[in-house]
């Protein structure tokens, strides 16, 4: 007597992985997302690979994970795969305050952010297409 299933709200050729309590804000997190929207997915490890940037290490595996759910969930073309969505919430902030000088207190805000990738199977290029 389990609750019935909910029915998927990716489409057949669609898979996505979501990544939670990121410690980081939503907005430095936007930046590297915004680097590998639209790309192809391959594109889009390469380009995390070489980031400077300290958070593109756990989006690089959120996209690897988005990639294997792709593969075994759903057996899709992995070199056919693209990101369609990659976006970015806020989560919980931890308050805390630091002391100051005169006696006096100010407070600081920790935020944690989530990030949603979600990777499409592309239509079958022709023979006179490009890449």
């Amino acid at each position: 007597m389990s609750k019935p299933s909910h029915p998927r709200r990716e489409a057949d050729s669609e898979a996505k992985s979501v990544l939670r309590a990121l410690r980081i804000s939503p907005r430095k997190l936007n930046l590297v997302a915004q680097q590998i929207r639209g790309k192809a997915a391959n594109a889009a490890l390469a380009e995390l690979t070489f980031s400077r940037k300290r958070i593109a290490e756990d989006v690089r595996k959120a996209l690897q994970s988005a990639i294997a759910n792709a593969e075994n969930n759903h057996q899709l073309d992995v070199d056919r795969l693209m990101v369609v969505e990659a976006s970015v919430g806020k989560g919980i902030v931890l308050k805390r305050f630091h002391t100051r000088a005169r006696g006096r207190s100010s407070g600081i805000v920790k935020p944690f952010s989530q990030l949603t990738i979600v990777v499409r199977e592309r239509a079958q290029a022709t023979a006179g297409e490009g890449k």
